[in-house]
């Protein structure tokens, strides 16, 4: 009898845990996310649906995306349901009304400094000499920074050919008159080039200046310094001329800062809230997703093994994200 009244309570208790478990995954159910092109987006979309697999109990499809057919398709047909590191500069007066009319969620900064550009330098050099901080105190020195075919002069390296990064650099060069201080202006053609140019300086430690960006493999890899401009970024200048081809006359100017959001549609949103929770909390700091990259980029890994090479090495950082017991599920799972 005793047996009988202990058993049946537990029954009862194991009975209402499989259907909370139900319910919670029938909440979730199947569930889209958009892998944009770019390597941190890939992993980044990879990291999701196994959180949202392992953790939440639901059923995700990986789906092709890109920046604006993506916003489009999220805004007007409510698919796919989520993307997991979404660029808004192109498309913030847009997401407003959408986020405002209540169409699409914004969930968390996932990049959590920002997309940034840049001019850099290897940090073994801003180490060695604590006076440069900014492009003109590098141009002051063209002596540390070589050029291959000319020692003479120093080089700047520029961004890969056809991409805006060529015209913007090429007019901060210009606006900066680097010429004019014994530097010349290195078309590097191609990212493979431009990465073989930063490895090279490494393994010869000589001095290396040129425009990057981040985050990427190359700044996980490779440990660089970012120079500072001396003046804040001016969008009406930037769209008068530092991104217009052949401009004239420019001006000193920085890059802009580029911010990566994860958005949801309100459908997906309202249905899933104890994953919403989690998109709304999820992000990383670009030193961190640079380090995964560097790993992926060496190992020759997809971004599915880059998520789970994340989940196994980052343990104190993406636990904070979510309940323990989400945390435990995914953590068995790997």
């Amino acid at each position: 009898m005793t047996m009988k009244r202990l058993l049946v309570p537990a029954v009862f208790a194991a009975a209402l845990f499989t259907t909370v478990v139900a319910v919670e995954a029938a909440e979730c159910g199947r569930v889209s996310i958009a892998e944009m092109k770019w390597a941190s987006a890939g992993i980044a979309a990879n990291f999701d649906k196994i959180i949202l697999e392992k953790g939440y109990g639901c059923s995700v499809t990986i789906v092709d995306g890109d920046t604006l057919p993506t916003f489009a398709s999220m805004n007007e047909k409510g698919t796919p349901d989520i993307a997991s590191e979404y660029w808004i500069n192109s498309v913030r007066a847009l997401l407003d009304q959408a986020v405002n009319s209540g169409r699409l969620v914004q969930g968390a900064e996932i990049l959590a400094d920002g997309a940034v550009e840049g001019w850099w330098i290897p940090k073994f050099i801003a180490d060695a000499n604590p006076d440069i901080r900014s492009v003109e105190d590098a141009l002051r020195r063209p002596d540390l920074f070589p050029a291959e075919d000319d020692a003479s002069k120093g080089a700047v390296y520029n961004c890969p050919a056809d991409w805006s990064c060529q015209i913007s650099t090429t007019n901060l060069f210009k606006a900066l008159a680097a010429d004019k201080k014994g530097f010349e202006l290195v078309e590097t053609g191609s990212p493979e080039r431009l990465d073989a140019s930063i490895a090279r300086a490494f393994d010869n430690k000589i001095g290396w200046l040129g425009y990057y960006w981040a985050p990427t493999a190359i700044l996980g890899k490779y440990d660089m310094t970012r120079l500072s401009f001396g003046v804040g970024h001016s969008k009406s200048e930037w769209d008068r001329c530092t991104a217009v081809a052949g401009c004239a006359r420019p001006q000193l100017n920085s890059y802009p800062v580029s911010r990566a959001f994860t958005l949801m549609t309100r459908s997906f949103a309202s249905r899933a809230e104890p994953v919403t929770a989690y998109l709304k909390s999820r992000k990383w700091d670009n030193e961190t997703i640079n380090q995964v990259l560097a790993w992926q980029d060496e190992h020759r890994e997809s971004n599915e093994d880059a998520a789970i090479y994340f989940l196994r090495n980052y343990e104190s950082l993406w636990m904070k994200w979510v309940p323990l017991d989400v945390a435990e599920k995914v953590k068995a799972s790997l």
